[in-house]
């Protein structure tokens, strides 16, 4: 705890109760965190200065102590009171600009020999316990100077990630069926050597040159017009969905223009004559 004699050297003199030192103390991890002390009392004054000791009159009142504290740029100022209620010391630390109110409650008899009041080397038990106290309750959101803190965006950047987690980790949350946005899955093509084998099978209508096995049945007749399924069919298929040189039967009508004539409105030549 560097630093910590020091300063308690320079105030021995006006620690006259246990309560004096527990302030020191939380005085000690307010200098640490990087604010700078400048003044007792609620009200600023103009001869406020920075400073990583206590004011002179910072012990007057034993029952209420007030300190102000900024950091290093002055952007923010905090103002620091301790309540002496029984044994117990009751700590809230207010930051002037965001009205932003920690707390901690402090068991004196726990954490300073009253009896070594004037020997630093025994004056406080389990310092590591109420450092630890001092900087998780007290200081959870204070303790970041100027140009340290998290940026807003950092933050809404977390508390996405942290609802995402939640959504991910529910049991009874139905998964989103809709497609999603971004470039389409990169799948490699299975006609190309050295897995043309069966080549004909996974392309039936001979798209990339070959024979095919089948009759393209919405083009019968016709030439095609180059439909390629892996560039997606509009309200149907998204982009991606089927892979390259993947077998694939059409469903519904392909594009919005069928070609006339539409062999769906006129019946086939003959078609009812009983001997043809």
């Amino acid at each position: 705890m560097a630093g910590l004699e020091v300063l308690y050297s320079c105030v021995r003199g006006s620690v006259t109760c246990p309560q004096d030192a527990v302030v020191c103390f939380v005085h000690w991890e307010m200098i640490r965190s990087g604010f700078r002390c400048v003044g007792a009392g609620d009200q600023p004054l103009s001869s406020d200065q920075k400073s990583e000791l206590l004011p002179a009159d910072w012990s007057v009142n034993k029952e209420l102590y007030s300190l102000r504290y900024k950091t290093k740029d002055g952007e923010t100022q905090l103002l620091l009171k301790a309540i002496a209620v029984d044994s117990t010391l009751i700590f809230n630390l207010m930051n002037s600009g965001t009205q932003q109110v920690s707390d901690l409650t402090v068991n004196i008899g726990d954490h300073v020999d009253s009896e070594q009041l004037h020997t630093f080397n025994r004056v406080f038990k389990e310092a590591d316990s109420l450092s630890e106290k001092v900087k998780t309750q007290l200081l959870p959101s204070q303790d970041r100077p100027t140009g340290q803190r998290r940026s807003r965006r950092e933050e809404e950047e977390e508390e996405e990630e942290q609802r995402r987690r939640r959504e991910d980790s529910d049991p009874l949350r139905i998964p989103n069926r809709q497609p999603r946005q971004g470039p389409p899955p990169h799948w490699r093509d299975p006609v190309v050597p050295p897995f043309a084998a069966g080549g004909a099978d996974l392309d039936p209508f001979g798209s990339r040159g070959g024979g095919g096995m089948i009759v393209d049945p919405l083009r019968s007749g016709f030439p095609r017009s180059g439909f390629d399924p892996t560039s997606g069919i509009p309200d149907i298929l998204p982009p991606g969905a089927v892979p390259p040189g993947a077998r694939f039967d059409p469903f519904g009508p392909v594009g919005r223009h069928r070609p006339r004539p539409d062999p769906d409105h006129m019946p086939p030549p003959g078609y009812d004559d009983m001997f043809m």
